[in-house]
């Protein structure tokens, strides 16, 4: 789902989202669970919404410039071959986040270049497997 201010359009996948709140909780203007649509840029900075969607932890939320993506240009780029030094973090008692772009590489081969935050499972029990869907919390996983 895609919402926009003309600027910035925000990318919400709720089939990713871990339900962390923290979206809502540091941008009450913007995100409004109770509301549909449920996310309303409506005025805010565009700063502050892009400072907001990267705390993101699972990388449901994601953006693009308006300006820099034309429509037939994909939003999601591919990674080159010469990536950089890739950082994973360790959340505790929760999943693995990739804070960078990132190419995943499903076991059936099917790729996915990601950007944002990516919240890799960690405990074994995510139904959205290899990404976490917050049941970390449910089976009480320590680590």
């Amino acid at each position: 789902m895609k919402y926009t201010n003309g600027e910035v359009t925000v990318v919400w996948k709720p089939n990713v989202c871990i339900h962390s709140t923290l979206c809502w909780k540091g941008l009450a203007e913007v995100f409004k669970p109770k509301e549909r649509p449920w996310i309303q840029l409506g005025d805010t900075a565009t700063e502050k919404i892009i400072e907001q969607v990267r705390q993101c932890p699972s990388g449901a939320l994601s953006y693009y410039l308006n300006a820099e993506t034309t429509p037939e240009e994909p939003t999601d780029k591919i990674v080159s071959e010469t990536a950089h030094l890739l950082k994973v973090e360790v959340s505790p008692n929760g999943p693995y986040l990739i804070k960078t772009e990132c190419l995943i590489v499903h076991a059936d081969g099917k790729e996915e270049t990601k950007t944002g935050t990516v919240a890799l499972c960690r405990c074994g029990a995510s139904a959205n497997k290899p990404y976490c869907d917050g049941q970390h919390r449910k089976v009480g996983f320590e680590g």
